[in-house]
C-alpha cells in the first residue's frame, strides 16, 4: 500500500472514532443539569 492511503485509512478511522464519541458523549449528558437550564434560556426575560 502507498503511504497516501494508509494516511487517508487513518483519517478516516480516526474521524470515525471522533463522531461515535461526540455522539455518546452527548447520548449520556442528555439529562445534564446545564441542558435543562440551557433549554430555558430563549423564554427567559431580560
Amino acid at each position: 500500500m502507498d503511504t497516501i492511503n494508509i494516511l487517508r485509512i487513518l483519517v478516516t478511522v480516526v474521524s470515525f472514532v471522533l463522531f461515535v464519541a461526540i455522539l455518546l458523549w452527548a447520548w449520556f449528558n442528555r439529562d445534564s443539569r446545564q441542558f435543562k437550564d440551557a433549554q430555558h434560556l430563549p423564554f427567559e426575560q431580560d
